[in-house]
């Protein structure tokens, strides 16, 4: 599969479904929850497509995978507030775990996209400007 644009990635393809699935069931949260868990949930949900297009746009591999780094840690983020919002009565099971296993299957697409990245030569890295002259 060739990558044009992070938007060819499955990894953010599912990961905005998973976005999408927030919002979604979110919409009906207490209004008392709007600056609070909603917020929160739905912060970390985009946090995760977000970081991955942007260390895809990123001119390395090293920092690629930084933004992966960040986007598995907005899924851990995400699942622990999901694990709350269930706990609280928020969200019943029939909500609760479609989001989650979409949670676990993001996270192993992005270990998978981070372990492939780890292989491969670093094609992306190049200077963006000459280095600094040497001293004569």
């Amino acid at each position: 599969m060739v990558v044009n644009s992070y938007e060819d990635l499955n990894v953010w393809q599912r990961a905005m479904d998973l976005v999408e699935g927030v919002y979604r069931s979110t919409e009906r949260f207490p209004q008392a929850e709007m600056y609070g868990l909603t917020s929160q949930l739905r912060r970390a949900a985009v946090s995760i497509p977000s970081n991955i297009a942007e260390g895809n746009a990123r001119e390395s591999t090293k920092e690629y995978l930084h933004y992966l780094s960040i986007a598995q840690g907005s899924l851990a983020e995400l699942e622990t507030q999901l694990v709350l919002a269930g706990r609280l009565g928020l969200l019943d099971q029939t909500q609760l775990e479609p989001l989650c296993a979409l949670v676990a299957e993001v996270r192993r697409m992005a270990y998978g996209l981070r372990n492939a990245l780890k292989r491969r030569p670093d094609s992306k890295s190049w200077p963006l400007a000459p280095g600094p002259r040497p001293l004569q």
